[in-house]
C-alpha cells in the first residue's frame, strides 16, 4: 500500500442556483468518487461541502500513487503463429509490434485450449497528482446542469462564472488550469464579513477555517439544521410554531453562507385570507417562514433568513416588512376578485384550456370524469350526484386569479371557493382531495366523494393517454401516469374499495367518442396497473414468487389481489406447500403437453381403476364442497388450508398411477381428474409458481 494524503477540491463561483445546489454537490461527490475508483485509487472516505459560492470535496486517506501491476496481453495461438517454413506469421509480428517488442521477447502460456503467445509487462502506477485534473474535469462535465454558460473570452463553460480553485493534496497544490482559473490554496470567505483570501492549511482544516475566519458554514447539512434551529427558536419567542417546508428549507440553505434569522410582522387584516394563500405568498416570493399558533391558526409574523449579521437588524426587518406588504396585498386582491364569481360560472372557461390535443379540453375531461366518478360513488356507497358535481367543478379554480399566481394552491382554493358558494361540504372537500395522493406515502382522500373523484380522474387520464398511444416511456412521463397508477391502486387497496378495475376501465373507455386510436386499451392499462402493483406489493414485503402465483390467475380487483397475496404468503409457510407446488407444476406440464388445459368434461367414475385415483377423485369432490362457500366469501386463506389437505392423495396419485394409460378413455379421464384438481387451486392462485 502506498502512502496516503488528504485531498481537497474547492471550486469557487458566483452564487450557484439555490434549488439545484443539493443535487449539484451530490452529483459532484459521486462523480469524483467514481473517477477515483475507476483509476484504482484507494481512499478511506469522501465527503462534500456546498455553499452559495462554492462546491468542495474532501477525500481522506487517498493513495499518493496507483499500485504497480502486471499487465498481460494474449496474442495468437502458438499452433497458428508460424508458417510452413517456421517463420512468424504477420499476425504474430503485428502483435509483437503493437507491444513494442520483438517476437523473441514474447512469452508463451499453456492453457486447456492450447498454448498462446503473451506479452507481460510490469506497469508502474501513476502518481495520483497526475490523475486528479482529468478526474476533476470529468466530474464537472458530468454535472446535471441544464444550461451551461460562458463568460468573457475565458475557456470552458459552467453553470456560473468561476473565480478560484483550491486543489490541495496533502500540503502540496496540484497545479491545474481549469475554467479560466489556476489552482492554488487560497479560498474566499463571506462576501461581506470576510471578502479577503484565506490560506487553507490542509483538507482537515478547510471547514473549521472557513467558519472561524471566513464566516462561512460550508457544511450544507449543518447549515440547514442551524437554520431550522434558529427558525424554531424565534417562532417560540413569538408565541407560536414555525411552518417549515422542507423544500423551502433546502432552498434557503442554498442561499446563505452565514444564516441569521430575523422576524417581522404584517397587518392582521391579511389573516382574513386563507392561510395557504398567505403561506404560498411568503414562501414562494420572499422565502419567508410563516408562524402558527398552537391551534394551527396563522399569526401575523414571518421569519426571514439573512446572509449577514447586520449592525442594525431593525433596519433589515423594516425593509422586509415593506417588501412583504405589496405581496400580501396582491393575494388579498386575488381573493376578493375571485369571490365575485361562483366556481360554477367558470366552467365555460375550461372549454378554452386544452388537456391534450387529441383528448380535447379540460371541460371535456371534466364531463368524462363526472360520469366515471358517479359510477364509482355508486359502487362504494357514496353519492353519485355529489361525485358528478365535484367532477364538474374540479378544475374551475385553475382559471381563478389566485391559482394563476400560485399554481400550488389548485384544489385548495377550489375547496375555499366552493364552501363560500354554498356547495355541499363533501363536494368542497373533494376539490382538494382530487389530487391525493400527491406523492409516495401521501395521505389519501377521506370522503367517498373525494375517493370517487380522485380515482376517476386518474383512470380517465390512463385510458386516454394509452388510448392515443402515449404511455410513459423509460425517460418520459409528462402526464405523471406512473404516479396516477400507483395513486389509483393505493386508493382502492388502502381505502378497502371492493371494485373491479377492468369494469371501471371499460366504462372509462366508453366515455371517449372517437378520440382513442389504439386497440385493446383496457387490456394494456390493466397490465400496466398490475405491473405497478408488483412494486407496491414487494414494498409491502411480499416475495416475487408469491406475486407471480397470484398474477397468473389475473384478478382485476386490487383489494382482492392483496387478499390472495396474503393467503398465498401464509400457504407458503405450510409444510405441504413445497410438495403441492411441485405437484401443481407437474400437473401443469402434463396438461400442457397433452393439450388438455381448459374444459374437458366430467370425471367418469366407472373409468377410475386404481385406488390412488379413486382417492384423489373422492378428495377432490370433498374439498370442492368445502371451499365453495369460502370462495364466495373470498376467504382465500381458508381455501388454501383446505386444499393443503389434498397433499397425500395428490402424492399418492403420482406415486401409483400412470397418467398416460394405453386405453384412450382411461387416459382422458385421468387428464380430466388432473385438470379439475389444478382448476381448484387456480381459483386462488397458481401455486406452481412458488419456489422451494
Amino acid at each position: 500500500m502506498s502512502d496516503v494524503r488528504d485531498l481537497l477540491i474547492e471550486l469557487g463561483t458566483e452564487e450557484l442556483p439555490p434549488k439545484s445546489l443539493k443535487n449539484l454537490i451530490e452529483a459532484f461527490e459521486a462523480s469524483v468518487q467514481q473517477g477515483l475508483e475507476k483509476a484504482e485509487l484507494g481512499f478511506e472516505s469522501i465527503r462534500s461541502y456546498a455553499a452559495p459560492r462554492r462546491m468542495a470535496i474532501v477525500v481522506d486517506g487517498l493513495q499518493t500513487r496507483q499500485q504497480d501491476r502486471l499487465v498481460e496481453r494474449r496474442g495468437p495461438a502458438v499452433a497458428s503463429a508460424f508458417d510452413d517454413d517456421g517463420n512468424p506469421t504477420k499476425a504474430l509480428q503485428g502483435f509483437a509490434r503493437s507491444c513494442g517488442v520483438t517476437v523473441n521477447d514474447l512469452e508463451t502460456v499453456a492453457t486447456d485450449k492450447g498454448a498462446w503467445f503473451v506479452f507481460k509487462q510490469q506497469q508502474i502506477g501513476a502518481e495520483t497528482s497526475s490523475l486528479i485534473a482529468d478526474i476533476l474535469q470529468q466530474a464537472l462535465n458530468d454535472l446535471p446542469i441544464a444550461k451551461r454558460m460562458r463568460w468573457g473570452a475565458l475557456p470552458g463553460e459552467f453553470v456560473r462564472p468561476v473565480h478560484w480553485l483550491v486543489l490541495l493534496f496533502g500540503d502540496e497544490v496540484i497545479p491545474v488550469d481549469l475554467l479560466g482559473v489556476s489552482s492554488g490554496r487560497e479560498t474566499r470567505g463571506h462576501r461581506f464579513h470576510h471578502p479577503d483570501a484565506i490560506r487553507i492549511q490542509s483538507a482537515q482544516t478547510y471547514a473549521p477555517q472557513l467558519e472561524t475566519e471566513g464566516h462561512v458554514i460550508v457544511d450544507m447539512a449543518i447549515r440547514r439544521e442551524a437554520i431550522r434551529g434558529q427558525v424554531l427558536e424565534l417562532a417560540t419567542k413569538l408565541g407560536g410554531e414555525a411552518v417549515i417546508n422542507e423544500d423551502l428549507l433546502n432552498e434557503v440553505t442554498g442561499l446563505v453562507e452565514w444564516p441569521v434569522a430575523l422576524s417581522g410582522s404584517f397587518d392582521q387584516r391579511f389573516l382574513e385570507l386563507p392561510a395557504e394563500a398567505l403561506i404560498s405568498s411568503m414562501e414562494e416570493h420572499q422565502k419567508y417562514f410563516a408562524v402558527r399558533d398552537s391551534s394551527g391558526a396563522l399569526l401575523p409574523y414571518f421569519i426571514t433568513i439573512c446572509n449577514i449579521e447586520s449592525r442594525d437588524p431593525a433596519q433589515v426587518i423594516a425593509g422586509n416588512e415593506r417588501v412583504i406588504l405589496p405581496r400580501l396585498s396582491d393575494a388579498a386582491f386575488f381573493w376578493q376578485t375571485d369571490r365575485k364569481r361562483p366556481l360554477a360560472d367558470r366552467q365555460e372557461q375550461l372549454k378554452t384550456i386544452v388537456f391534450q390535443n387529441k383528448l380535447g379540453t379540460v371541460f371535456d375531461k371534466s364531463v368524462r370524469v363526472g360520469k366515471l366518478a358517479a359510477k364509482i360513488a355508486s359502487q362504494i356507497d357514496g353519492d353519485a350526484l355529489l361525485a358528478q358535481r365535484a367532477a364538474h367543478l374540479a378544475k374551475c379554480d385553475l382559471v381563478t386569479e389566485m391559482v394563476g399566481e400560485f399554481p400550488d394552491l389548485q384544489g385548495i382554493m377550489g375547496r375555499y371557493y366552493a364552501k363560500l358558494d354554498g356547495e355541499h361540504d363533501d363536494v368542497a372537500q373533494a376539490l382538494d382531495e382530487q389530487y391525493l395522493p400527491r406523492y409516495s406515502g401521501d395521505q389519501l382522500p377521506q370522503t367517498k366523494t373525494g375517493l370517487s373523484l380522485s380515482l376517476a380522474e386518474k383512470l380517465d387520464t390512463l385510458v386516454g393517454l394509452f388510448g392515443i398511444g402515449q404511455p410513459p416511456t423509460g425517460v418520459k412521463d409528462p402526464f405523471a401516469l406512473r404516479r396516477a397508477a400507483l395513486g389509483a391502486l393505493r386508493i382502492i387497496i388502502e381505502s378497502k374499495l371492493d371494485i373491479d378495475l377492468a369494469d371501471l376501465l371499460n366504462y372509462a373507455q366508453q366515455q371517449f367518442t372517437d378520440q382513442l386510436t389504439e386497440k385493446d386499451v383496457v387490456d394494456h392499462v390493466t397490465v400496466y396497473l398490475l405491473e405497478r402493483l408488483r412494486g407496491y406489493a414487494i414494498e409491502q414485503g411480499y416475495k416475487s414468487d408469491v406475486f407471480e402465483a397470484v398474477i397468473a390467475v389475473k384478478p382485476t380487483k386490487p383489494l382482492d389481489f392483496m387478499h390472495r397475496l396474503d393467503a398465498v404468503a401464509a400457504f407458503r409457510q405450510m409444510e405441504q406447500a413445497e410438495a403441492l407446488a411441485a405437484a401443481n407444476k407437474r400437473i401443469a406440464n402434463i396438461l400442457r403437453k397433452n393439450d388438455a388445459e381448459g374444459e374437458l368434461g366430467a370425471i367418469d367414475k366407472a373409468l377410475l381403476i386404481e385406488p390412488a385415483e379413486k382417492a384423489l377423485a373422492d378428495s377432490l369432490n370433498q374439498v370442492k364442497v368445502e371451499v365453495a362457500p369460502l370462495m364466495l366469501q373470498s376467504d382465500y386463506k381458508a381455501v388454501l388450508t383446505a386444499l393443503a389437505s389434498m397433499r397425500e392423495t395428490v402424492d399418492g396419485f403420482f406415486d401409483n398411477v400412470m397418467v398416460m394409460a394405453d386405453q384412450p378413455a382411461v387416459r382422458h379421464n385421468r387428464l380430466v381428474l388432473l385438470n379439475q384438481t389444478r382448476a381448484l387451486f387456480l381459483g386462488v392462485a397458481d401455486i406452481s409458481s412458488l419456489q422451494g
